[in-house]
């Protein structure tokens, strides 16, 4: 029987995206660095910003420049670090209503909520005071716990902090990071939610169940074991 259901945040719970492009855009410009150079050096430290080796967004962006021999500027290195909170800030700003409509859902039932997410300090400083906040029993966020998706790990402490095994847990993704390999290797039911996604990008994941709108969930076999 399904007791927990753990879900993604980015592009799951909350979207970046409207009309194909992003909600907020900010830009790095004034570090004085060539762009493609810039998000060369910036994906190359992703592991380490997701799993907090870095402690915040500015030491990230002080390291990137030293690895070119640039000086840095802490009020400009400030400047872009706010441009990017609100940047990330807007996601959380306007939630789908299906979206919530299928948490109160599952709380009716009496079903756990978890989150885990791959996530930066910076990415998540709006979480606190945005209505999704209010429906989990456990917020996993991978620079506090120190590892990050796919690691079976993250996972493991998802299941215990609610006290379920993976069995009885649901993980719903929009498959980045290979998190859905992960949680289904970890032994937990893996769902593929594609209600953000454009069909280019989801059909890249199969594997699978794809969930095209959050109330597909219910229609699952083993969330209506869960009701009886």
């Amino acid at each position: 029987m399904i007791k927990a259901v753990f879900f993604d945040l980015y592009e799951t719970l909350i979207t970046e995206w409207e009309d194909g492009k992003k909600k907020v855009t900010y830009s790095t410009d004034l570090l004085g660095l060539d762009q493609k150079i810039f998000k060369s050096e910036w994906d190359r430290r992703r592991e380490f910003r997701m799993d907090g080796t870095f402690p915040d967004h500015q030491s990230v962006l002080r390291d990137i420049l030293s690895s070119q021999g640039i000086s840095h500027n802490p009020e400009v290195i400030e400047d872009i670090h706010q441009a990017r909170v609100s940047a990330k800030a807007a996601a959380f700003q306007e939630i789908h209503g299906e979206v919530l409509e299928l948490l109160r859902t599952l709380i009716d039932r009496r079903i756990k909520l978890g989150l885990i997410s791959n996530a930066a300090p910076e990415e998540v400083y709006a979480w606190p005071s945005c209505i999704l906040a209010d429906y989990f029993d456990e917020v996993i966020f991978s620079y506090v716990v120190r590892v990050a998706k796919p690691n079976k790990q993250i996972y493991q402490i998802g299941c215990e902090r609610l006290g379920v095994i993976p069995q009885e847990s649901i993980f719903i993704g929009d498959g980045g990071a290979n998190e859905l390999v992960g949680a289904a290797d970890f032994g937990m039911n893996a769902y593929h939610a594609t209600w953000f996604l454009p069909e280019t990008i989801s059909e890249k994941i199969y594997g699978f169940p794809k969930l095209k709108k959050p109330l597909d969930l219910l229609e699952q076999e083993c969330i209506k074991l869960a009701q009886v």
